[in-house]
């Protein structure tokens, strides 16, 4: 059941340690109609929910989920407004929390900020940074396995497999060895354990990220379902929107946005091509805006975790 939350009657400012990556270049990407109903996948903190309400009239609406529950702690500072409601909800259940708002076809825009948010990596007690310690947890939402359950029942080759698709790691095969040998000696439950491990096992420290970078990102990855979370939500946005809605997505690494971008590309050639010899009626439903937007310097500056974020804009057409 969804919960009316609202902001106070002034300018809402989100927490001091939340900076919404690209939050002007989001905002015209949305080209943002007073009268809208907007989607906010991801609502974190708040802060390009509060942005879009500062922008909207009387009639306009803004609706934002987040399978992280910690966030309707934050949705509070938004509770005295009458446009917003919030709910707890995956990406995979994007059109279920439209369509009981009533708004199928009808929203003017949906934004994705992929990835995990600065208050999950600051908390030692999430499990997501290799930079505090704290329990193996890693969970978006508090079902589920946990990362240290994982690393104690997965098997070598697919602690492998994980590692090299959804990391990148090109050590895959000695990290995936060293962690199966350590749990042996010892159950993995902190953060510290495992980068322990890994500093152990890779040979080779690369000089522009810290090495635990990819096998966190990995571990994550997979027991949050990230990615199949992604490649559902994606079409179902699309299916939600009005006619000349905008759909508005940051990634944060070259996974999410392979798929985004390959969505976004078909989309706006009209579709996956019917296999030979099917006849092909392409019917484009999306229109791409501009390049791909990437922060500029000063924004990086400002906020480290921004450099790697890349935006795409698609406008859905009639």
């Amino acid at each position: 059941m969804m919960m009316n939350v609202a902001v106070s009657t002034g300018p809402v400012n989100p927490p001091r340690e939340h900076m919404p990556v690209l939050l002007e270049q989001v905002l015209a990407g949305l080209a943002i109609r007073a009268d809208g109903c907007y989607l906010d996948c991801t609502f974190g903190r708040g802060g390009h929910s509060a942005a879009l309400l500062e922008r909207l009239g009387e009639s306009g609406r803004v609706i934002a989920i987040d399978r992280d529950a910690s966030a309707a702690a934050a949705a509070k500072a938004l509770e005295s407004d009458p446009r917003f409601t919030f709910q707890v909800a995956r990406f995979s259940q994007l059109a279920t929390v439209v369509r009981a708002a009533g708004m199928a076809g009808r929203l003017a825009g949906v934004l994705f900020d992929l990835g995990v948010s600065s208050p999950q990596l600051d908390a030692a007690e999430r499990g997501f940074s290799f930079l505090r310690d704290g329990p193996l947890d890693m969970r978006m939402s508090p079902c589920g396995q946990t990362a240290a359950d994982w690393l104690a029942r997965t098997a070598e080759r697919d602690i492998e497999s994980c590692l090299r698709e959804f990391g990148e790691e090109k050590f895959a095969r000695r990290i995936a060895r060293a962690i199966v040998a350590a749990r042996v000696q010892q159950p993995l439950h902190t953060t510290s354990q495992l980068v322990a491990v890994l500093d152990r096992a890779i040979p080779h420290k690369p000089r522009d990220i810290h090495f635990a970078t990819r096998t966190f990102q990995a571990i994550r990855i997979a027991i949050n379902e990230e990615l199949d979370e992604l490649r559902a939500a994606l079409p179902q946005a699309l299916a939600m929107l009005a006619p000349g809605g905008r759909l508005v997505v940051i990634s944060f690494h070259s996974l999410e946005d392979r798929i985004v971008k390959r969505l976004l590309r078909n989309e706006a050639r009209g579709g996956e091509p019917a296999p030979w010899p099917l006849p092909t009626v392409a019917t484009p439903r999306l229109r791409l805006i501009g390049r791909a937007v990437r922060p500029d310097d000063e924004e990086t500056r400002r906020n480290r975790r921004a450099r790697s974020a890349t935006l795409r804009i698609a406008e859905k057409l009639p």
